[in-house]
Parts: structure tokens; C-alpha cells; sequence
């Protein structure tokens, strides 16, 4: 019965996502406040609703109810209660369920968290976020039913969680992935809204600043995690494959990025207002494009949920869809877009431009160096592998050029920046980075020119960020009023600016100095890593909750003093008859040692891999910081709108009369 019911929950929830994307349009067009009082209930009964029905799959995991198919097929009664938990999203139907919890969660918090902005506005954005549900309802219910019943044959047992799956990891990373894939959508939602309504100002940047910044921030701490995640878990010791799946992913993130710069310009100065609202509507689309990448069945991969080429054409018509309409909308409404404002050539507008055409044109390259294979083998034009040396040489001067503008942009001032003072602005931190990057260089021994082009990028972010923050600190009362007078949103872009930095300097130096080394040992043998000696001391077996393995036991040495003990794995799972390595790592902030089992050679002889990582571990704690940024920034009091100043703005009359004394004034 409980099945059924959730059955029913999601068609109740596509029936109000139906009228949530007609009727407050329709009020907002015409005018009828009373029709656009519904776009809040509609919104809350969609949520409720599709809460119930998740919460009705997770209860079919918990209580072991193989009569339903998805539940079947991705449990198994020896799984522990919380991969039960995360099995819910662990196959394509629980993890599609998840994105549209995530997506009508994001329409509740718009329609509870903007109760005093204009109510057409509210009406607008709230309707095609609707619209963008009544899709995904459409996909799940049609392609996609995760109560599908296995009736009257109710198998004894599941057939087990995927064993890449059974990590904590996996427990926190796809909602997070999708927070932020999701979370896009409010940025489109307020776009489209703008557009159709003509308010293309900086009160429609401050309104959608916050959620972009969210979304990114959720994304962000997103793709981390599943960088930690392939770390930790596939025993291979790489942090990033440039597999199609994380390509996905990467391609919003940037995208997304530019759109936050964007809109801090529309915000600000009232420009940029093309590429703002272009760059909502393409960040929305790659993330919808991720997800057909990862349902379609147009390719295989670890991160891949679905085979089903009837779903991927689904996926493809409801993305073409949302990209034809929304550009249209964008065509007929170009006028309202266009806008004149002047600037010098050196102004802090030119450098947040050059930014966002160095951050698209990384999106585009990623874009296609994913999709042209994919393309090229749909139509039966051969097969081609574009993977890490393409994807390197191509992204990585744009990721330096980015970080070079980056540092020089800070110190710039909006409309006109004096190219002198700026150059002497620029000579200290220059310096210092220089003789910072020689020194970290030296360190690890050898000079590679793009590892000194990497190392000299992160710390000239780093230097340039914290030397403004030093001179806008100066203040008669002393340097700590200066940093408390400082808004949240400046903190946050200093803390977002530092974490580039980071993941920059950690991806530079554990790619261009770090060393593996696969050997063959039996107990008793030691090998080298760096100045590391690993000693295989012993092997042994132990069994899990739904595995049996086999471990390795391994001291780690420094100068003959031993500073760790690590436990690797060979684990089988005899449910799904898969075999999963799994690692052990000493971690520090500055090195890890990797240690993963591979495959037996001999009755006593095992093929082991070793690994040393420098500064490995500041890619995540980067990406942290960044997402903490972000979060600070959206706290910023300016963002708290208040009753009187939106009396002014919702009022066309006294927006007149304002506009009347200001001319008087004059």
C-alpha cells in the first residue's frame, strides 16, 4: 500500500506543479493579485507532497520491501542501516526522486524567503520554476517510477548496493551535487521572470545574487567531496580523471562562476546585463545537460545511473525545450537588455569581463572536449579518446591567465582605474610572489615552468587578496576597526579568492611533484616513496557486514622512525560478486601517503601501490573555504530587504516623485 501511495503522492505533486506554473503567471500578466496569492500554497503543497513520497521510498529501504523493484535491485538485508539510507539515491529512479525533493525544496525557499519582494516578480519566478518541475514530475512518473512493484515473484533478497556506493562519502555527496545543480534554477527562474516582466536592474541582481551564490557554494562543496571521493575510494590515488561525468559537473561550476561576477557588475554599475542573463540560462542548461549526460545511457562511467535511451531522449527534448524557449524569450526581449555605459580601459569592469570570456571559454572547451566524442561516436563517425593531456594543456593556461587578471583586478576601481597608480599598486605583491614561487620551487627540487606558473599564479591570488584587505584595514583606530568594518560580502570574496589560491597551489604541486610507484612485495619487503620507506610487515583477513577482506598491514618511516600504520584492503562481496580495493592514507596538510593492495602476483606476493602527495589535501580544504565564502557573502546586510526601502521600490508613484524632487533638486 505505501507504495501506491507514494505513486499517488508524485501525481498530486505534478498536478499542483501544473497549476503553479499557470495560474500566478497568469495573475502576474493581468494583474489579479488574487491569482498570484496562490503561487506560495502551490509551491508548499508541491514540496509537501514530493517529501512524502521520498519519505515512502526511504521507508521501503529501511524495512527491507523487495516487492519493490528499485529496492531490489539496489539493497540487499546485510546492508547497514545508513547505506540504506544512501541507497535511496543510489540508482537512476532514488536519485532523480532526490533532485526533484531538491527542486521543489528550492521553490518552497523562494516562495519563504521572498515575501517582501514585488509580488508579480514573486509570481513570475515561482510559475517557471514550475514549469521546470512539471517536467521532472513528467520524466519520473513516465520513464522513471521508483514504486514499480515486482509482483507476485517478491524476490527472498536484494541484489546489493554497488559497492563504489557503501562509503560515507556517498552519503552526503550527491545531495550536495545537487543543491547546487538544482539550485541554478533559481538564478534561471529569475532571469526568465525579469525578461518577461522588463525589470533588468540592479534591485533583480541583488534579488538573484544570494541564490547563484548559494547554488555555487552547494556545488561547489559538491564537487569536492566526489574528488575525495575518487581519491579515497577507487584506489587509483587520482583526485580528478576528467571522466565525462565530473566534466559535467565542472562545466556549471564555471559558468556559474562567471554568473556570480556578472551579476556583482549588474548589481553595482547596472551593466553586463546580457552576459547575466545569458549566463543564467547557460548555467541551468549545463546542468540540466549533466544530467542527461549521467541518465542518458550515452555513456559508461562509475558516476552513470541509467542505460535507457528512451530516458535520454526525455532528458534531451525537456533541455532542448528549456534552451529554444528561454533564447526566444531572450530574442524578443533584447531591447530591455541592451544598455550604454562607459568605461576606461583599465576599470574594474574590463577586468570582471575578461574574467567571464576566460571562464566561458574554459566552459566551452571542457564542453567539447566531453561532448564531441560522445557525438562523434552517436553518429557512427569512429570512436576517439580525448582525456587528461587535452583537457591539460587547454585548461590549464586559461586557469593561470584567470588567476593573473584575477590578482591584477582587485586592486582596480570601477569606470576608471590610472594605469600608473595601478602598476604601482602592482610592484610589491608582484615581488613578493615572485620570490615566494622561487623559494616553493626550490623546495621540491626541480624547476618545471608550468609548475612555476601554477605555484606564482595561487600565491599571487593569495598575496593580492590579503594585501587589499591590509590597505582597506587601515583606519585611525587601528587595524582590527578596519577589519570589523568590513561588510560580509567583501569577507566573502576574500575567503572565495583565498580558497582559489589553495586548490590551485594543491592541483599545481601534487601534479607536478608527486610520485607513484607500483611494486611487487611480499611481507617483510620495504620500498621507497619520496623520503618515505613503506614496510609490507603483514597480511591478513577479516569480514564486514556484507564482506569478507583480506588486509595489508604497512608501517611508514621517516629517517628509520616509524610515524604511521596503515590497513589497506581487498574486500569481495559475495552478493553482487564484486571485488573493491580499498586504500589507506596517512594525511597531513602538507603530504599524504597513499597505500592501495592490488592484485595477488603469487601465493605471497602482492602487487602494491605506492603514493606521495604534496599538498594534496589543500584542493579540498580550498574548495571549503570557498563554499564558506560564498555563504558568508549571501549574509551580507544588504541582501536583508528592508519594509521601507521596498515601499519605494514597489511604489510607482512615489518612484516617481522621487525621481520628480531629484530633478527639482538639480
Amino acid at each position: 500500500m505505501y507504495p501506491e501511495l507514494g505513486q499517488v503522492s508524485l501525481i498530486l505533486a505534478l498536478l499542483l506543479a501544473l497549476l503553479l506554473s499557470v495560474v500566478p503567471l497568469a495573475g502576474a500578466l493581468t494583474g489579479r493579485d488574487s491569482l498570484q496569492a496562490f503561487a506560495r500554497p502551490l509551491a508548499s503543497g508541491m514540496f509537501v507532497f514530493t517529501a512524502l513520497a521520498f519519505a515512502i521510498l526511504t521507508h521501503a529501504f529501511v524495512v527491507d520491501d523487495f516487492s519493490v523493484a528499485y529496492v531490489a535491485n539496489n539493497s540487499n538485508s546485510m546492508l547497514p542501516w545508513f547505506y540504506k539510507f544512501s541507497a535511496v539515491w543510489g540508482g537512476h529512479e532514488g536519485s532523480l526522486l532526490l533532485w526533484i525533493l531538491m527542486l521543489t525544496g528550492w521553490t518552497l525557499a523562494v516562495a519563504v524567503f521572498s515575501r517582501k519582494l514585488p509580488s508579480t516578480m514573486v509570481s513570475q519566478v515561482l510559475s517557471v520554476m514550475g514549469m521546470v518541475c512539471v517536467g521532472f514530475f513528467l520524466f519520473i512518473i513516465l520513464t522513471s517510477n521508483p514504486f514499480d512493484r515486482l509482483l507476485p515473484n517478491i524476490p527472498a533478497d536484494g541484489q546489493d548496493l554497488n559497492p563504489l556506493l557503501q562509503d560515507i562519502g556517498l552519503i552526503v555527496h550527491p545531495p550536495m551535487l545537487y543543491m547546487g545543480y538544482v539550485g541554478f534554477s533559481v538564478a534561471f527562474a529569475f532571469a526568465l521572470a525579469a525578461l518577461i516582466n522588463g525589470r533588468l536592474d540592479a534591485a533583480w541582481a541583488r534579488w538573484s545574487r544570494p541564490w547563484t551564490t548559494v547554488a555555487w557554494s552547494f556545488l561547489t562543496i559538491g564537487i569536492a567531496l566526489g574528488s575525495w571521493w575518487a581519491y579515497y575510494e577507487l584506489g587509483w590515488g587520482g583526485w580528478w580523471f576528467w571522466d565525462p561525468v565530473e566534466n559535467a559537473s565542472l562545466l556549471p561550476w564555471l559558468s556559474g562562476t562567471a554568473l556570480m561576477h556578472s551579476l556583482a557588475v549588474t548589481e553595482k554599475r547596472g551593466v553586463f546585463k546580457s552576459w547575466t542573463v545569458l549566463l543564467a540560462i547557460v548555467t541551468f542548461a549545463l546542468s540540466l545537460l549533466g544530467t542527461f549526460l549521467v541518465r542518458s545511457g550515452v555513456l559508461t562511467s562509475v558516476h552513470a545511473f541509467a542505460s535507457d535511451p528512451e530516458r535520454g531522449t526525455f532528458l534531451l527534448m525537456l533541455l532542448g525545450i528549456t534552451v529554444i524557449g528561454s533564447l526566444a524569450l531572450y530574442a524578443f526581449r533584447a531591447p530591455v537588455v541592451h544598455v550604454r555605459s562607459r568605461y576606461g580601459s583599465l576599470s574594474r569592469e574590463i577586468f570582471l569581463l575578461l574574467n567571464n570570456v576566460l571562464l566561458v571559454t574554459a566552459t566551452l572547451l571542457v564542453a567539447i572536449g566531453t561532448l564531441y566524442p560522445l557525438v562523434l561516436d552517436y553518429l557512427d563517425m569512429g570512436k576517439l579518446s580525448i582525456g587528461e593531456p587535452f583537457f591539460n594543456t587547454t585548461f590549464s593556461p586559461l586557469a593561470v591567465a584567470t588567476g593573473l587578471l584575477l590578482g591584477a583586478g582587485v586592486f582596480s576601481r570601477w569606470k576608471k582605474t590610472d594605469g600608473g597608480w595601478l602598476g604601482r599598486k602592482l610592484l610589491w605583491p608582484l615581488a613578493l610572489s615572485l620570490t615566494a614561487s622561487v623559494a616553493v620551487i626550490l623546495l621540491y627540487g626541480s624547476f618545471k615552468p608550468w609548475a612555476f606558473a601554477g605555484v606564482f599564479t595561487a600565491i599571487w591570488v593569495a598575496v593580492a587578496t590579503l594585501w587589499d584587505l591590509w590597505d582597506k584595514s587601515s583606519s585611525r583606530q587601528g587595524r582590527l576597526h578596519g577589519l570589523k568594518r568590513q561588510s560580509r560580502s567583501y569577507w566573502g570574496m576574500v575567503l572565495g579568492h583565498l580558497g582559489v589560491a589553495m586548490v590551485m597551489a594543491g592541483a599545481t604541486v601534487v601534479s607536478n611533484y608527486g610520485i607513484e610507484r607500483d611494486v611487487r612485495m611480499v611481507p617483510g619487503d620495504s620500498a621507497m616513496v619520496g623520503d618515505y620507506e613503506i614496510v609490507f610487515t603483514d597480511i591478513g583477513n577479516r569480514r564486514g557486514a556484507n564482506f569478507t577482506a583480506q588486509y595489508g598491514s604497512f608501517d611508514v618511516l621517516l629517517d628509520g622512525k616509524k610515524i604511521s600504520e596503515l590497513h589497506p584492503e581487498k574486500r569481495n562481496y559475495p552478493v553482487g560478486m564484486s571485488v573493491m580495493t580499498e586504500a589507506d592514507i596517512d594525511g597531513g596538510l602538507f603530504r599524504d601517503i597513499f597505500v592501495a593492495i592490488g592484485e595477488r602476483i603469487s601465493d605471497d606476493a602482492w602487487a602494491i601501490r605506492l603514493q606521495y602527495k604534496p599538498l594534496i589535501r589543500w584542493l579540498w580544504l580550498g574548495a571549503l573555504i570557498m563554499a564558506i565564502g560564498g555563504f558568508l557573502a549571501i549574509a551580507d546586510k544588504r541582501y536583508r530587504i528592508r519594509e521601507k526601502n521596498q515601499a519605494k521600490v514597489t511604489d510607482p508613484s512615489a518612484k516617481v516623485g522621487s525621481a520628480q524632487a531629484a530633478g527639482a533638486t538639480s
